[in-house]
């Protein structure tokens, strides 16, 4: 009689646990949905509607400004892995004997296992999203500068760069596109990025500042930005023409002396070096170079001032070019036009 009772129980042991072998266990959830006492199917349809369906609403990530950049699900490529989170769901009751798992479901017991949601996108879309904010909005800083003309010396303020944080805006879409419970708006972070030179730097860089204006043959000196001597000059003859651009004073000198030029205009002194203060070396008193051999002298031929006498050099009146030296020191910006 007893191995009758024995056997009989031992069959309806088996016989429950075989009726409950597509039943997932009480307790067991896949993320925040509860799926105990569910059939695999019945779970499946649970899943692939309260996991997929919040994804129908595009992520927006809110960019630089108003702007504003949406990601559908199916641009992002969303699938949900619904047969293998409810083959482990099902796994997961399974994992303890016939008897015990017997007597968890007639006694009432419950798990406590939950289920990582398994959701897949596209990486490629991501960056794809993360690429159209970086572009909209990141620039350059814009560096303070200096704009010369002949006439005027003024120092423009710089601005600021933007740049996106684009690890950040990376990381938090692809948290919140995986996350059916997370909000799908998404601010983008951006960083300041300072010009390297700021207006006041530029104002130091060009306290002293020369202009030569070819057209109406004068040599201005600036001083902070402001004109305060100019001066009649004499500039290169045709074919020989003083050059334009910005330079710098690259180098000065009293009573220089004079590299004679391999020229046919130089005549029998071409190649030779004239002392400082012979009547024969055109360099008088001062010398302030630019460019090339090109530069700022003093000159005894003072009927050539205001016209084009020289073979590229600016011509100064003794005088003049005497002062000026004083107040120029070397790496002053020269622009000619």
């Amino acid at each position: 009689m007893a191995l009758v009772l024995v056997a009989c129980g031992t069959v309806g042991v088996y016989a429950y646990d075989d009726s409950t072998r597509d039943v997932i266990a009480d307790g067991v959830t896949i993320g925040s949905m509860d799926v105990g006492g569910m059939t695999g199917e019945e779970a499946s349809e649970l899943v692939s509607y309260e996991l997929l369906e919040p994804f129908e609403e595009p992520l927006v990530v809110e960019g630089h400004g108003d702007e504003e950049f949406e990601l559908t699900a199916k641009e992002a490529r969303i699938s949900a892995d619904v047969s293998g989170m409810v083959a482990d769901a099902l796994a997961a009751g399974r994992d303890q004997g016939m008897l015990a798992r017997t007597w968890r479901g007639l006694s009432g017991g419950e798990l406590d296992r939950s289920i990582e949601p398994r959701i897949a996108f596209s990486t490629e879309a991501v960056q794809r999203l993360v690429d159209r904010v970086r572009v909209d909005a990141d620039r350059d800083p814009r560096e303070a500068d200096v704009e010369l003309t002949t006439t005027s010396v003024s120092v423009e303020e710089g601005r600021d760069g933007i740049a996106t944080d684009v690890d950040q805006l990376k990381d938090d879409v692809m948290a919140r596109l995986i996350d059916p419970d997370a909000d799908r708006v998404v601010e983008a972070q951006f960083d300041r990025t300072e010009p390297e030179l700021s207006k006041e730097e530029v104002r130091d860089k060009y306290d002293t500042v020369l202009t030569v204006d070819r057209a109406n043959f004068r040599l201005r000196l600036f001083k902070d930005q402001e004109v305060v001597e100019t001066y009649p000059i004499a500039l290169g003859e045709a074919g020989q023409d003083t050059p334009t651009g910005t330079y710098d004073i690259a180098n000065k000198a009293v009573d220089p002396a004079w590299n004679v030029p391999n020229s046919d205009w130089a005549g029998d002194l071409a190649g030779q070096v004239i002392p400082g203060g012979r009547a024969d070396n055109p360099l008088k008193a001062r010398w302030l170079g630019i460019y090339n051999g090109v530069g700022i002298h003093g000159t005894d031929a003072r009927d050539s001032i205001g016209t084009n006498a020289s073979k590229g050099c600016i011509r100064m009146l003794v005088e003049d070019v005497k002062a000026l030296y004083e107040r120029v020191p070397v790496e002053t910006a020269v622009y000619i036009d």
